[in-house]
């Protein structure tokens, strides 16, 4: 692939919030997962295992992860952020309320904002639903070579045709997906992957995050 071709994939890819029931075939998502597959990871251990839905077993997993947290508490396998401050809070204040613009939610309309939240547990809509977990004795770095199959996952999606959101508001519920995916208590649930077809006139689907400058995340040495 020329670095014209992976820059347009990595410039076009971006967080799909509203899918077609439409499913992708099966020999697709193969393609996908062959793809990220090739990823490289620390002593080429591939820590990433995916369960991947389908069907009727994603209509049900996301009708019971919608009643788990209308009856649940969060308790992720991984501890979220303990906070954001400084450029990190205000680049997540910019994607919010990017979001809540396009889909009309104004600043103040508490229950636009968590009815848009609770989107995240709809699936956005998605026909397919990828939960990716590693070891946890490899801790961090296990996460992190996961992260890297994350990446992978989406821009050959994304080369492929088919939108893609990674969640970790799923992984959010953990002691819940442990119980109804049989998971063993050894593995970090790390994220979700929801994807499909985007349905491209969707209003969540009609704005784009930007990217720091060059300059801001690079300290050149020599």
């Amino acid at each position: 692939m020329s670095y014209d071709a992976l820059n347009e994939l990595l410039s076009t890819r971006h967080s799909c919030r509203a899918f077609r029931s439409e499913p992708v075939p099966r020999d697709v998502i193969k393609q996908i997962l062959t793809a990220a597959q090739r990823v490289p990871s620390w002593c080429n251990a591939q820590p990433w295992q995916v369960v991947v839905t389908s069907g009727a077993e994603t209509d049900n997993f996301r009708t019971a992860l919608q009643n788990e947290v209308t009856s649940g508490a969060p308790k992720p396998d991984l501890p979220f952020p303990s906070t954001y401050a400084g450029v990190y809070q205000d680049r997540r204040r910019t994607c919010g309320w990017a979001l809540y613009e396009a889909v009309g939610v104004e600043k103040g309309d508490r229950a636009g904002s968590a009815q848009q939240m609770m989107q995240n547990f709809a699936l956005f809509g998605a026909p397919h639903c990828a939960i990716l977990h590693s070891p946890a004795d490899l801790g961090p770095y296990g996460a992190m070579d996961t992260g890297g199959y994350v990446t992978a996952f989406t821009l050959a999606a994304q080369a492929l045709g088919v939108a893609t959101i990674p969640q970790a508001a799923v992984a959010s519920y953990g002691p819940f997906l442990h119980r109804y995916f049989a998971i063993p208590e050894d593995r970090l649930i790390l994220c979700a992957v929801s994807f499909g077809y985007s349905e491209t006139d969707h209003p969540a689907n009609g704005f784009r995050t930007d990217r720091a400058d060059l300059d801001d995340a690079v300290t050149w040495r020599g």
